[in-house]
């Protein structure tokens, strides 16, 4: 019984500590909130499986951050080899993120403005490079993380990051891709 009460103990500072992460990182990926919750929640249920197999011990070492985003990343493969199945996702305009308390109404409808283009722009990258920079710029992971999240050598994610980056400009300088329109600096 105290193994199961240091598990759920365990369990419960994971998700309070990653739930954002988690679901802001399910959100860039998958472009819309139902998907999103789905991916997340899947995530943490498979974490808790998987932790719950652990000892303390191995919990106490587990880099947990980079453990959470290579479950996340893993799920998001899967479900990409059985998109074709699926309808295309809902557009995440007007998706709620935090807010900041000095934001005014037009900087937040701004804020939210953007983050619906840029995620239309992650969505037209190759999908290595979309997840590096999901991971990376939204998730806030360290390039080692990235790297451990992607299964790669740390050369390889910093690469599938600066190419993602890359193309994400050349994206928002093609008034083809929406460019003009989109600078970032609303």
């Amino acid at each position: 019984m105290i193994e199961e009460t240091d598990t759920d103990a365990w369990f419960a500072e994971l998700y309070d500590r990653y739930r954002g992460l988690v679901y802001s990182t399910a959100l860039r990926l998958c472009g819309g909130r139902g998907d999103a919750e789905d991916l997340a929640a899947e995530a943490f249920l498979r974490a808790y499986r998987a932790g719950s197999g652990y000892g303390a011990q191995r919990r106490a070492e587990l880099r947990s951050r980079a453990w959470l985003m290579a479950i996340l990343m893993n799920l998001w493969r899967n479900r990409g080899r059985s998109a074709a199945r699926r309808p295309p996702p809902e557009p995440i305009d007007g998706v709620p993120e935090p807010a900041d308390p000095g934001e005014s109404v037009e900087q937040a409808a701004a804020r939210r403005e953007t983050g619906g283009e840029l995620a239309a722009l992650l969505r037209l990258l190759p999908e290595r490079q979309r997840e590096a920079v999901v991971l990376r710029h939204v998730g806030g992971l360290s390039t080692a993380e990235v790297a451990e999240a992607l299964g790669v050598p740390e050369g390889t994610a910093k690469s599938h990051v600066s190419r993602g980056l890359k193309r994400l400009r050349e994206l928002t300088e093609d008034p083809a891709q929406g460019g003009a329109r989109w600078t970032g600096t609303r």
